[in-house]
């Protein structure tokens, strides 16, 4: 079976975890330091605060921005449900607004319509890590003095024109065994505000700007140095990664974009394919397709296969809603493998029996 996803852990990752082990230092430290220092780096940032999930990330980037009780924020329903629960979490309101058929991010249009006086902030989620269209939704940001807070868990080292994604507003990663790069379990908030990025560093210790004075309330939310360590050699590659992750899809589109929607990428924009996805034929079941595929040897996936407006959660809680774009996409969306690892007769393998299939 070739598979959906392959974390790549090396030799050099293995060090880095034993000379940690070695050390005792096993708590947040030097390692955390120097991964968020890489990490700006690579996100052309001043400022990159390492916690412990991308959940976590959007979380308290929520909360610095000072959304709340009363606050909305407008995002994207074509996404993971942590998209949705953090806007909960911190007492807001999320408003879902439908997505744009091709590239799958939220409809800079449908936010427009959406913005009322209660509007905090703009949520866009660089969803397979396709990035939205930024242009868009900054101008309607600053027209309207809203916080931008992208969802980029899916997009490190995506760009438009150059420009990371991550860096328009204040950016939230996530460093599940998954994604493109990996530090485990983690994530990232990035910014160029050092009131930020001081802030953060606050809410992610139980509120304290120094050892054992709690200038606030917060989170455990630390990342462990074995995980910072990981994400530093993680960092060094990448770059590498994600430019095989764009060749493969850029074979799987040439054999492949005769037979379906396959992925939309905006001019100038980088899209680094977290996943690399496509569309169930018309008139045929998604998961029988997928089911075939699995018994041809090709692992699929479906990215999600419920909005989240229509999750029971949000369904007993008055988000009752229609939004019929994210909604038949959800029924039609499949995921193929697209990693750094496949080899040219994988890929092989995965257009070969896609096509078989759709024939």
């Amino acid at each position: 079976m070739i598979p959906i996803a392959h974390p790549l852990l090396g030799t050099e990752e293995q060090e880095a975890v034993m000379r940690v082990l070695a050390s005792g230092q096993l708590a947040h430290g030097a390692d955390v330091e120097a991964f968020e220092r890489r990490f700006a780096e690579l996100s052309q940032v001043r400022e990159a605060v390492a916690v412990t999930s991308g959940t976590a990330a959007l979380h308290l980037a929520l909360l610095v921005h000072g959304v709340g009780p009363g606050d909305e924020v407008i995002t994207s329903p074509f996404s993971f449900a942590a998209t949705g629960n953090t806007i909960l979490l911190v007492g807001a309101r999320p408003v879902f607004v439908d997505i744009d058929p091709k590239t799958y991010n939220i409809d800079p249009a449908a936010v427009e319509a959406a913005i009322t006086p209660r509007t905090k902030a703009i949520m866009p989620v660089h969803i397979y890590g396709n990035p939205a269209d930024m242009d868009q939704l900054m101008a309607l940001a600053e027209r309207h003095g809203l916080t931008m807070i992208e969802d980029a868990c899916q997009a490190h080292l995506a760009d438009i024109r150059g420009k990371t994604v991550g860096s328009f507003g204040t950016g939230c990663f996530s460093f599940y065994a998954t994604k493109n790069m990996t530090t485990g379990e983690g994530g990232a908030v990035t910014t160029n505000d050092p009131e930020v990025a001081e802030r953060l560093r606050m809410w992610r210790s139980h509120g304290q700007k120094e050892r054992y004075v709690h200038s606030g309330i917060g989170y455990n939310y630390r990342m462990m140095n074995i995980q910072g360590a990981i994400g530093v050699v993680q960092c060094e590659k990448v770059e590498r990664w994600t430019e095989q992750r764009i060749a493969n899809a850029a074979y799987l589109t040439e054999r492949l974009r005769e037979y379906g929607q396959t992925p939309t990428v905006l001019p100038g924009h980088r899209h680094v394919y977290h996943q690399y996805t496509i569309q169930a034929p018309k008139g045929r079941d998604r998961d029988t397709f997928i089911q075939a595929l699995a018994e041809r040897g090709v692992g699929a996936a479906v990215h999600y296969p419920r909005p989240i407006h229509k999750q029971p959660y949000y369904q007993e809680h008055g988000f009752d809603m229609s939004l019929p774009i994210a909604e038949e996409l959800a029924r039609r969306v499949i995921s193929l493998p697209v990693h750094p690892a496949l080899s040219e007769a994988d890929l092989e393998t995965v257009a070969r029996e896609v096509i078989a299939l759709c024939r």
